[in-house]
């Protein structure tokens, strides 16, 4: 007998539908075709211990697996439940016709238990495009896939409860989410808030500019000065996260296999700080068996690299792509994916290998010219994407036994957003959504200074030797802090302040 059932398999971000064609005939052996891997092919072991503690007068005749298209490369363990599934329907043991009425995904334990699955969201859409009634998979992945309204999501515990599912001997309602309310109520949840943060009154407004603009931020500051805190807060800062941003932030973490919340559904933007030991392709993804990196990992929130020149120079140079065209490519000879890519990158590092270059109190002990040399470690066209080069000083006794608080992240958003939409609207005709996503050609149409501004910038190049490519940035970072002030144009003042985030591009730094 025939019988047909349905899977997913996740290629990049997305779904593709998997049809498992299941041949049951005289003999004694399982065959899988169809561009199955080791791990599928290894099911066969599990499903026939499954198969056995379901009933042990079942036995498995020759039974094979045809799983189209077989140009697609099949992975991973997901596939035990439907290859059961078909076994169990081509055995007359639950009806056929109602089997393909469904996408079926989950790994079996030899006692029959149904193990949780990476890639539930895509696979959940995939069924909804496709028309099928619903999706049968593990318990665990049950409040993930139930995300996509429209769609029966049965959540089983066991291959017993399949089958019981299937013979209407046992009645398993639908996993009900309510996305939207479940949306509304997480974005309530609290997060690090710059309340917190005694001091370090430029380095906050460095951070307002950043989450207005778009701008990418290098803190330079010794060690406890407060970096690592300050990022952390940038999240709360930031436009929330539309319906959409969170639905397609979820999608990523599910394709990655990382643990979601009770609801399965992320809904405040994402905080990605790998350590510098990481490797390229747990940077960017893709692998053996590919799968997002941490820069897809922070898609549509902030990527922290902490500790920066401690980074492989081969690690931080593949960042170039992303931060430019805000996705990465992956190119191997047997698949090429593509994932989403857009963050804002905060870096920090310390000035010096001893970490108290400019310190004032602490002084340096590194060697002549090993405070450049460190410096060099990072490569200027990576230097060159960031926008905002912020020099973090030490907090005073004075200032951390203040028991007033500083300005909430919630006061900050709401100036950020008010900007940001300003930004909206003055590229609403041209491919771009914030001022730090400018090519040259908009920075000379939206960033016109007059003669004063002309004169200081120009003085500025040449006392304080700042380079050539400071100029764009400079632009861009006085166009955000004009908008922040709802100005028109672009003023002196305004200009002045993004020259003094240029640490970086002064030639007496570092010796």
């Amino acid at each position: 007998m025939l019988v047909h059932t349905y899977g997913g398999a996740v290629e990049g971000v997305d779904a593709q539908l998997i049809t498992l064609e299941i041949l049951r005939e005289q003999g004694l052996k399982i065959y899988y075709v169809g561009l199955a891997d080791n791990a599928v092919k290894e099911s066969k072991i599990r499903i026939i211990s499954a198969i056995k503690n379901l009933d042990p007068k079942l036995y498995i005749q020759k039974v094979t697996v045809n799983m189209a298209p077989a140009d697609i490369r099949k992975e991973g363990s997901s596939y035990d439940l439907p290859i059961t599934a078909g076994i169990l329907a081509a055995a007359e043991v639950i009806p056929k016709d109602k089997v393909k009425e469904y996408i079926i995904m989950g790994e079996l334990a030899l006692d029959g238990k149904v193990r949780p699955i990476k890639g539930t969201l895509p696979i959940s859409i995939l069924a909804k495009q496709k028309g099928f009634k619903g999706i049968i998979l593990p318990k665990e992945n049950a409040m993930e896939a139930a995300i996509v309204s429209g769609l029966d999501v049965i959540g089983v515990e066991t291959l017993r409860d399949l089958v019981n599912f299937f013979s209407d001997e046992k009645t398993i309602p639908p996993t009900l989410l309510d996305t939207r309310k479940v949306f509304e109520e997480t974005l309530q949840e609290s997060i690090p808030d710059f309340a917190d943060v005694k001091g370090q009154l430029n380095i906050k407004r460095a951070m307002e500019i950043a989450a207005a603009g778009g701008h990418n931020v290098l803190l330079v500051g010794p060690p406890g000065a407060g970096k690592t805190m300050l990022a952390k807060r940038l999240p709360s800062i930031l436009p929330p996260m539309n319906l959409h941003e969170a639905l397609e932030t979820t999608k990523i973490h599910s394709v990655a296999g990382k643990k979601l919340d009770k609801h399965g559904l992320i809904a405040h933007r994402p905080f990605q700080s790998p350590h510098h030991t990481i490797s390229d392709v747990a940077l960017v993804g893709g692998g053996s068996n590919p799968k997002p990196g941490e820069i897809s990992l922070a898609h549509n929130g902030v990527l922290f690299l902490d500790e920066l020149p401690e980074f492989k120079k081969s690690a931080l140079e593949v960042l170039r792509q992303p931060l430019e065209e805000r996705r990465i490519s992956i190119s191997r000879a047997k698949f090429q994916i593509e994932y989403p890519a857009s963050f804002t990158l905060i870096a920090a590092m310390n000035p010096c290998r001893c970490g108290y270059y400019n310190h004032p109190i602490k002084s340096c002990i590194c060697p002549p010219g090993d405070v450049q040399r460190y410096l060099n470690r990072i490569s200027g066209p990576l230097l060159d994407r960031f926008d905002l080069h912020v020099e973090v000083t030490p907090v005073s006794f004075e200032e951390l036994s203040d028991d007033s608080t500083g300005t909430n992240s919630a006061v900050i958003r709401k100036k950020v957003i008010e900007t940001r939409d300003l930004q909206m609207k003055r590229f609403n005709s041209e491919p771009t959504n914030f001022n730090a996503q400018m090519s040259s050609k908009q920075i000379r149409k939206h960033c016109k200074i007059d003669d004063k501004g002309k004169t200081l910038l120009e003085n500025a190049m040449n006392k304080l030797n700042l380079s050539a490519r400071a100029y764009d940035r400079i632009l861009k970072v006085a166009r955000t802090i004009a908008d922040i002030e709802n100005s028109d144009s672009i003023q002196t003042h305004h200009l002045a302040e993004a020259i003094q985030f240029r640490t970086l591009d002064r030639d007496q730094w570092g010796g």
